[in-house]
């Protein structure tokens, strides 16, 4: 069984290059990956929030969000 994975981003060249090294990284044999745009759905600001996502990029994997560098707070999102 494959476990799931949500990458929140903002569409910023930051995050565009953690897309890019994730997608090297992480099994797809493992691990299903929803890319979710903060920037173009707004509508999921707060279940990032829920999931403990403080800015993008991020991941969420087994219920605990990892930060990846830091391209925007998710608070400039929800504006």
């Amino acid at each position: 069984m494959k476990t799931k994975a949500v990458f929140y981003h903002a569409g910023c060249p930051v995050c565009v290059e953690a897309e890019q090294q994730l997608a090297a990284c992480l099994d797809p044999s493992r691990y299903t990956v929803e890319h979710v745009h903060l920037g173009n759905a707004k509508d999921r600001v707060r279940e990032a929030e829920a999931a403990g996502v403080k800015s993008v990029p991020a991941l969420v994997l087994n219920g605990k969000a990892f930060h990846i560098n830091h391209g925007a707070d998710l608070s400039a999102l929800k504006a």
